[in-house]
């Protein structure tokens, strides 16, 4: 299995991804932006400076492991930062925008990529964020006795390191120096394989989140829009959460503020979007200032990325995309680390902590309309329901902080760096 697997990388390489780009401007960039990794590697000399290397699938991911970066930063200052990205999503964000010292595409994991980026590299410690496990990267680490980390991991029984065709994956896995693990089903399913190099540290995301509430999150013109009236932030929304919305909006009489924040910012998505809302509607886009008066305004779209989180801060209800339909739920934790309470679509079979505030009570899922246009008006209506679902989901993140002090005391004992 193993060889197939390095067929298929050097085939998709060398040429599906060419082929691909011809007809996807995201595959074109994830082709492209890897052809200058290894001369950019080169030019910046890596192997002669200290260098913490982390490498995350996309932004979610980057997130996810900022946490330990920043506390690497603050305990090793003679160190530098380089953080690798798998997707276009990831690095055309934070290729300019990031705590790193540098930031490159991954290159695929070739055996002939990974001797190279290590050799240009030489990183003193790797650390990987959840699910990225590839084999020919970690199998080099290991030959050079490079340690590394996967943080915030997650593991399931039914995964293909646990098949019988799946072993070289499994041993990828056991190439790890330690695993830090979300929850005690994924330490157990490593015991039951025989790999006991790890703990159940939690999840990082927790301590991101947290984070975002000692920033200044203050957006003036946000506090404008809702003029002390409650405001429903619909965050990372696609057309079948949008359907819902849209409806929802043109058709309650409640005095109430909107701030819609579509995962696709592309021009035309936009424009479908604002022709379906009946109320006074602004794109961010349109805004002459900070302090443009919004007042007059229903409805404002944030055709625009990097402001969402902070817009969380503000909100009195939120409603979070990608659950309704097969796209995966985007992050829930950074409105419920404000108190918000939280409405989702009901397909977040992989999302543990969707299910916890299920359970808890901070987080509600509905299928259909009804039950969405039930839960905002209840939401609107009732504040006592509302104040105690949102501190359901505070106290849920409170709760789950910590997995980068666990990360950092490993680190520091071990001697790693």
């Amino acid at each position: 299995m193993k060889f197939i697997y390095d067929f298929l990388i050097i085939l998709v390489e060398k040429i599906a991804l060419p082929l691909a780009g011809l007809f996807s401007k995201k595959l074109k960039k994830f082709s492209e932006g890897r052809k200058s990794v290894f001369n950019d590697l080169e030019t910046a000399n890596l192997f002669q400076q200290k260098i913490v290397w982390f490498h995350a699938a996309s932004l979610g991911e980057y997130e996810q492991g900022l946490p330990i970066m920043q506390e690497v930063l603050k305990e090793y200052p003679d160190h530098q930062l380089l953080v690798t990205f798998f997707s276009p999503s990831g690095y055309e964000v934070k290729k300019h925008n990031s705590i790193a010292d540098y930031v490159f595409y991954l290159p695929l994991d070739t055996l002939k990529n990974a001797k190279k980026f290590i050799q240009l590299v030489q990183p003193e410690l790797a650390v990987f964020i959840k699910y990225e496990i590839w084999p020919n990267f970690l199998s080099e680490l290991n030959q050079h006795q490079i340690p590394t980390l996967l943080i915030s991991g997650v593991f399931r029984k039914n995964q293909i390191y646990f098949k019988s065709y799946g072993t070289f994956l499994l041993k990828a896995v056991k190439n790890f120096n330690y695993l830090f693990v979300q929850n005690e089903e994924s330490l157990q399913t490593l015991k039951n394989n025989k790999i006991t190099e790890a703990m159940v540290s939690g999840d990082t995301r927790f301590d991101r989140v947290f984070l975002q509430t000692k920033m200044d999150n203050s957006l003036s013109f946000v506090q404008n829009l809702k003029n002390n009236l409650p405001c429903i932030v619909f965050g990372s929304t696609w057309p079948e959460g949008e359907q819902f919305i849209s409806t929802y909006i043109n058709e309650t009489s409640h005095q109430v503020k909107y701030i819609i924040a579509p995962h696709q910012i592309h021009s035309e998505k936009i424009n479908q979007l604002q022709k379906k809302i009946q109320r006074k509607v602004i794109l961010y886009s349109e805004l002459k200032d900070k302090n443009t008066n919004l007042t007059e305004y229903d409805v404002l779209i944030l055709d625009t990325i990097g402001l969402l989180t902070k817009v969380y801060s503000e909100a009195d209800i939120a409603y979070i995309g990608g659950a309704l339909g097969n796209t995966g739920l985007h992050n829930i934790l950074e409105p419920a680390v404000f108190g918000v309470p939280l409405v989702i679509g009901n397909h977040f079979a992989k999302f543990p902590e969707a299910e916890i505030l299920r359970q808890l009570g901070g987080l509600t899922a509905i299928s259909k309309y009804s039950e969405f246009k039930n839960e905002l008006d209840t939401l609107i209506q009732n504040e006592e329901y509302r104040t105690k679902k949102g501190q359901v989901c505070k106290n849920f993140i409170l709760k789950n902080i910590g997995a980068t002090e666990k990360v950092m005391k490993y680190i520091k004992t071990e001697r790693l760096l």
